[in-house]
């Protein structure tokens, strides 16, 4: 997995909830929280969610083959639909499953030290893996917004990361709320509600998730900077003319399709017109590195054609339109 897989935020955030896990569970035994034990069933989740993502980062990087032509690298896409629907889903599920007995069959916390202190160091250790998934994302996210940057980025780890620890943070806010107002009022039904809230919460990061990872999986287009870029590389002014119609579909984060009809010169030669589009497939590949498979289709461009209307895929000779993004 390249930088951009935020292969560090990733392991940071595994070494944290494998850690917190453990405390969480320690802490249930000898309170009987069922804020703890919620919690602890989160964090087990969670980290089995890093493992997924390096797991699919790892077979994202196998070689094509004839059966795969154009490789492996959605299986990032997938591994990080796993995570927003299996896993996140089941720890929310299980949260809610034992806020509702908790509430129905509420009993007092015992040894309330060992919660509160466990709470407190796991808000202090998922801090610095928040912090980290922060700074990995800020070498990518540009000068786009957190919800933009979720959105769109095409290399799902981080988002998930960052989704992931701010739901694990907010709901040790929520575990510690719950805790502490069973402790000062006396009554379980407090630490139930916690653990119900932390269910709903992790439930909607789920549905997030799986609605981003979706739609990296149906396919989606290069952004509109490197459209911008790939359509500046195309057209050299002389054979190529202009381009007719493009798409771009990622195969993976890193890994981009491009495929376009261009507008060449009437009397060029078939010599001149295979020099031109070599020529112009390496300029996409370093105006955008990530462009690993270019198709352009030379065409004759037609005014009568491009009459009839902006219709993207007509050919031959149909009109360039603003790409779809």
């Amino acid at each position: 997995m390249s930088a951009s897989g935020g292969t560090k935020a990733i392991v940071a955030a595994l070494v944290a909830n494998l850690a917190i896990a453990v405390a969480k569970f320690v802490a249930f035994l000898f309170s009987g929280s069922s804020s703890m034990l919620a919690e602890s069933v989160h964090s087990l989740a969670d980290s089995g969610n890093q493992g997924l993502l390096l797991l699919g980062g790892k077979k994202a990087k196998r070689e094509a083959t004839p059966q795969h032509p154009f490789g492996y690298g959605r299986e990032r896409y997938i591994y990080a639909f796993l995570v927003s629907i299996v896993l996140f889903s089941v720890g929310g599920m299980f949260a809610i499953y034992e806020g509702y007995e908790k509430i129905k069959h509420p009993h007092e916390i015992d040894n309330w030290y060992w919660p509160v202190g466990v709470l407190v160091f796991a808000i202090i250790a998922e801090s610095f893996s928040f912090r980290t998934a922060i700074q990995e994302s800020n070498l990518t996210r540009g000068k786009q917004s957190w919800k933009d940057f979720v959105r769109h980025a095409k290399a799902p780890e981080l988002p998930v990361v960052l989704l992931e620890d701010l739901g694990a943070l907010v709901g040790l806010i929520l575990a510690l709320v719950g805790v502490s107002l069973a402790l000062a009022t006396g009554d379980g039904v407090w630490d139930g509600i916690g653990t119900l809230c932390i269910g709903i919460l992790l439930i909607l990061i789920a549905i997030v998730l799986a609605a981003e990872t979706k739609s990296l999986l149906l396919g989606e287009a290069a952004g509109l900077e490197e459209v911008r870029k790939i359509e500046a590389a195309i057209v050299d002014g002389e054979t190529v003319t202009s381009i007719i119609h493009m798409r771009t579909l990622h195969l993976g984060p890193e890994e981009l399709l491009v495929a376009a009809k261009i507008a060449v010169q009437h009397d060029d030669t078939a010599t001149e017109v295979a020099t031109a589009i070599n020529a112009a497939e390496s300029r996409i590949r370093v105006a955008v590195p990530i462009a690993r498979a270019i198709y352009l289709e030379p065409d004759i461009y037609s005014e009568a054609e491009a009459a009839k209307g902006p219709d993207r895929g007509a050919a031959p000779g149909g009109p360039s339109a603003p790409a779809a993004h």
